[in-house]
């Protein structure tokens, strides 16, 4: 049995790619799963595979979700903040209009803060805790080359969920956050140029991350980094930030002789 045996858990963003790999996996480690997707059909298909209960809905309004999953498993016990999105949508993402840097935001922020809003004061309340998890991103340990709404949204994913472990730790309540390079997701397949460099440390399986992330459930550890090199780059960042900047400028002059403009 795992670690989340009869727990109720909810995963956003289930339909595929990452969400779906988590769903699958605390369906098989014994969960009781809600799959929740913007598209009805994908979290259909996901929930009758693994036997869970589908949910469709918009994130960023978590709170409906929340109350309906309350209800077809007596209590949530986990939630996967999983839903994500990327927002580059065209070649020079300095011109990103408000509109979709907002959306963005909403999905890759306000949605995580909306969901512990509704969530932690339950699980305060009953004295049983709940666990929190986050689908940040490498990016927002070290930075992207490419979107500046993704890169600057998953710093702020990670950064909520650093604020959650610190403030509610020690009573109960346990945060992750995720944060791979390339997976191959339909994300890294609308990269353009920046697949390669995306997957040049490998691009992993959906199912490698899940394998990673309830790795780190087991062991209570808050990072989890399915591709290893990651922690090596993410302390060269912090112990000379000017060298890894200067290194991530000639990342980016590759990227703009290779047609893609950040």
């Amino acid at each position: 049995m795992g670690a989340l045996h009869d727990q109720g858990v909810i995963v956003t963003g289930a339909g595929r790619g990452i969400g779906r790999a988590l769903a699958t996996r605390a369906a098989r480690e014994g969960a009781r799963v809600v799959v929740n997707d913007l598209n009805a059909d994908n979290a259909a298909a996901v929930a009758a595979e693994i036997g869970g209960t589908a949910i469709a809905g918009d994130v960023t309004a978590p709170e409906v979700l929340i109350d309906a999953a309350t209800e077809a498993l007596g209590r949530v016990d986990v939630f996967f903040a999983n839903a994500g999105i990327d927002g580059a949508g065209g070649h020079d993402s300095l011109q990103t209009p408000d509109d979709v840097w907002d959306r963005v935001v909403n999905v890759n922020v306000m949605a995580h803060v909306r969901a512990a809003r509704a969530l932690v004061p339950r699980w305060l309340e009953d004295g049983r805790g709940g666990r929190f998890v986050v689908t940040a991103s490498a990016a927002g340990l070290l930075t992207m080359i490419g979107s500046a709404p993704y890169s600057v949204t998953k710093h702020a994913a990670v950064g909520f969920a650093e604020w959650l472990s610190v403030t509610y730790g020690a009573r109960g309540i346990d945060v992750h956050a995720i944060c791979p390079q390339g997976v191959k997701t339909q994300m890294l397949e609308d990269a353009g140029p920046l697949q390669a460099l995306l997957s040049r440390d490998s691009a992993l399986e959906p199912e490698q991350v899940a394998d990673a992330a309830f790795a780190a459930i087991e062991e209570g550890r808050f990072l989890v980094l399915p591709h290893a090199e990651v922690a090596g780059y993410y302390a060269a960042r912090a112990t000379d930030t000017e060298r890894w900047l200067a290194g991530m400028r000639r990342l980016q002059q590759k990227v703009d002789e290779a047609g893609a403009l950040g």
